[in-house]
């Protein structure tokens, strides 16, 4: 799966990669997401264990602005429109998107955000286990020295 490492150890650059590897995944199996013969049980599992690992992998070192977390939810959002399809307005009579609450409401599961979040917990647990000779031990709870 790789890491995109820059000297500058750019976050926003790594979630671009992450999202470009997510959105070819997706791609590969958008005939399965969008089939009406597929139950929505069956499509979120689709996407659980094929798309999320790849967007997700590594999750656990970033450290996330707004506008990171923005372009993740936004990502997930247009997978889970294309899964559950546009609605019948009843009183309009015409076909809609699906609003964000509606989408939430539909895909049970936790949402992106929630799920990077246990997860760097979950890290930060292993970590502190470490002891503290471990090096990963002394970044996570070292203080750093000079001005920046």
């Amino acid at each position: 799966m790789g890491t995109t490492l820059t000297n500058q150890n750019s976050i926003p650059e790594e979630i671009k990669s992450r999202l470009r590897s997510g959105n070819a995944s997706y791609h590969w199996v958008q005939n399965l997401l969008s089939s009406r013969l597929l139950s929505k049980n069956l499509k979120i599992k689709i996407y659980r264990t094929i798309i999320f690992p790849v967007v997700l992998y590594g999750c656990e070192t970033w450290s996330l602005t707004l506008r990171e977390e923005r372009k993740l939810r936004v990502f997930e959002n247009m997978v889970s429109r294309r899964m559950f399809g546009p609605r019948r307005d009843v009183v309009a009579e015409e076909w809609r998107r699906l609003h964000n609450e509606e989408l939430n409401d539909l895909y049970s599961s936790p949402n992106i955000m929630r799920v990077i979040k246990s997860r760097k917990m979950r890290w930060a647990g292993h970590v502190a286990c470490m002891g503290e000779e471990g090096g990963v031990y002394r970044v996570l709870v070292g203080k750093p020295e000079g001005k920046r």
